[in-house]
């Protein structure tokens, strides 16, 4: 066991991943001598060369679709998006080819490919920096989202990204990179994509989050003490989602509320609502409520911390929920 944040655990499982199968290749700008803008490549090239590690040119279409080639050639490479709000320049190729090549070949072809993109605000960057757009690619058959909150979950969800025959876009909240650190192994292991995970078990209300809202639920959740005995589920993985944990908690609890960065109106939290109120509408106590980014463009850094949610939000949430 090695204690070590977000960063140092993805950067383990590239490594551990790229000695265990020659196959497996880093691509992306900036990866290689530099290490990445969040240096979680630091080390790789240095490691396994040029050849393997790749410094692509600033283009998200260009990466994706080369990617996209490397896969169907047998390579399985792991692209790296510098920036979220950059992907959308990959955004043709994910959707009208990664998604689609099992299906278009009848399953005689996959596509082994893993896209990494640092994601979510809180780090006071300009424009295209701070993007939550994880309801894009959930939206889309063909591809898993996944989005790790800790650096144990981050080492093992990624290790089975890679291992994954199909497309896997991997979001890394940099938000919270280097703020929670925890002990990962240094052998081999995988967390199950398509699994949530009950973070903090309670009686009263589930809140429901992934990525860094994940520590928000949690900060709320520990200020609620002796009002409410809060459950805090991550998601970790938006698609698939896994239905069956959240509609068991909302069945014990009675009471939900569900957390994310990303715009409110036609969000991945509406969806969760959903599949809770088709489902277990006669178990609640009371609506269930959201509390979300707002339906603007994320603002730069004087109204950053307005727009993301934060603890006293949730703690506002949970009081109007258990009020009805």
């Amino acid at each position: 066991m090695t204690t070590m944040n977000i960063v140092q655990a993805v950067n383990l499982a590239l490594r551990e991943e790229m000695e265990r199968d020659d196959k497996v290749l880093v691509l992306g700008e900036d990866v290689g001598k530099n290490g990445g803008v969040f240096r979680a490549t630091e080390g790789l090239f240095q490691l396994y060369g040029e050849d393997r590690v790749i410094d692509t040119p600033l283009s998200e279409l260009g990466i994706v679709g080369t990617s996209i080639g490397l896969a169907l050639g047998g390579m399985k490479p792991v692209a790296e998006i510098q920036f979220d709000g950059f992907i959308y320049g990959g955004f043709d190729q994910i959707v009208s080819h990664m998604s689609r090549i099992r299906n278009r070949t009848r399953g005689r072809f996959n596509c082994h490919l893993v896209i990494r993109v640092p994601y979510g605000g809180g780090i006071k960057a300009l424009e295209h920096h701070s993007e939550t757009p994880e309801v894009y690619f959930a939206h889309v058959p063909g591809i898993k989202v996944v989005i790790p909150s800790t650096p144990y979950d981050a080492k093992g969800l990624l290790t089975a990204a890679i291992r994954d025959p199909d497309p896997v876009i991997f979001f890394e909240p940099k938000r919270i990179y280097r703020a929670i650190k925890e002990d990962v192994p240094e052998t081999d292991y995988t967390v199950p994509i398509g699994k949530a995970n009950v973070r903090k078990e309670g009686n009263d209300v589930t809140l429901i989050a992934w990525g860094s809202m994940v520590r928000t639920c949690m900060d709320a959740a520990e200020k609620m003490k002796g009002e409410a005995d809060c459950e805090v589920i991550d998601v970790r993985t938006i698609s698939p989602l896994d239905t069956e944990t959240l509609l068991a908690s909302a069945k014990k609890t009675g009471r939900v509320v569900i957390v994310h960065e990303a715009p409110r109106s036609f969000g991945v939290g509406a969806e969760i609502s959903a599949r809770i109120s088709e489902r277990e509408i006669l178990s609640l106590e009371a609506p269930i409520v959201r509390v979300t980014g707002y339906d603007v463009v994320t603002p730069y850094s004087k109204l950053e911390d307005y727009y993301i949610p934060d603890s006293f939000r949730v703690v506002r949430a949970i009081k109007q929920v258990m009020s009805f």
